[in-house]
C-alpha cells in the first residue's frame, strides 16, 4: 500500500497539469478496488459499490480543472465514495449487511494436514463473521487501518472524526474480536493441535498489523 500511495501524488499532479490519461487511469487502477470495497461496508451489494467508485471516478476527471488544490486525492476518494454511499442509503433506504467477498489465505501452520487445513479454513471463517458483526464504525475503521494500511489521521479525515475517536474505536474493536476468538479457542480439535495455537498466531498477526 505505501508503494503505490507514494506514486499517487505525482499520478494527481499529471492528472491536474497535464490533464494526462494515462496517469488517470494508473489512478484508477491503483486505487479501485480499495474503494470498492470501502464502500460495500455502508452499502449491500458489490454492483451498486462499482457503480458508485465509477461515477466518482468520472466526476473527479470531468471536474479535474478545479481540483488543483487537493493535495491528498486519495483522500479526496474515500470520503466522495463515503458520502454517495450514505447518499444512495438515504434515497433507496436500504437496509444492508455487508458482506465482503475476499478471501485471505493466512499460512497459520506450515502443514498439508487435511483436517488442519480445514480447521484453518473454519476459523478464517470465524474470524470474517467476528469482524463482520463489528459495530459498523468500528468495522470501518479496523478494516481500513488493517486491511488498506491507511493511518489513524488519514482515517479520521476521510469518516470526519478525530484521530483519537479512530485510536479508541479501533482498540474496542481488537478488544470485541479478543474475546470471541478467545471463546472460540476452548473448542477441542479432531487433530489433537490446540486450536489455541491458530487463534495466538491470528492475534499475534492481527496486533503486528500483518494479517490485514
Amino acid at each position: 500500500m505505501d508503494q503505490k500511495k507514494d506514486r499517487i501524488p505525482l499520478l494527481w499532479q499529471q492528472i491536474c497539469f497535464d490533464n494526462d490519461v494515462k496517469a488517470f487511469e494508473s489512478l484508477y487502477y491503483l486505487l479501485y478496488d480499495a474503494l470498492v470495497k470501502f464502500g460495500m461496508m455502508y452499502v449491500n451489494h458489490r454492483e451498486v459499490a462499482e457503480e458508485i467508485v465509477g461515477d466518482v471516478f468520472v466526476k473527479t476527471w470531468m471536474g479535474r480543472d478545479n481540483m488543483q488544490h487537493v493535495q491528498r486525492i486519495d483522500t479526496y476518494l474515500f470520503v466522495a465514495v463515503k458520502n454517495q454511499s450514505l447518499n444512495h442509503l438515504k434515497k433507496y433506504s436500504t437496509l444492508h449487511v455487508v458482506v465482503d467477498d475476499y478471501e485471505n489465505d493466512v499460512n497459520l501452520i506450515d502443514t498439508t494436514n487435511p483436517q488442519i487445513q480445514l480447521e484453518k479454513k473454519e476459523l478464517q471463517v470465524y474470524l470474517d463473521q467476528c469482524i463482520n458483526a463489528l459495530p459498523q464504525q468500528c468495522r470501518i475503521i479496523f478494516k481500513l487501518i488493517k486491511e488498506d494500511g491507511l493511518k489513524y489521521k488519514e482515517v479520521a479525515e476521510i469518516l470526519n472524526i478525530s484521530p483519537r475517536t479512530v485510536q479508541t474505536q479501533l482498540v474496542r474493536a481488537m478488544q470485541k474480536l479478543s474475546i470471541s476468538l478467545s471463546a472460540y479457542a476452548a473448542q477441542p480439535s479432531a487433530t489433537g493441535v490446540s486450536i489455541a495455537t491458530f487463534i495466538n498466531t491470528v492475534l499475534l498477526l492481527i496486533f503486528s498489523k500483518i494479517f490485514f
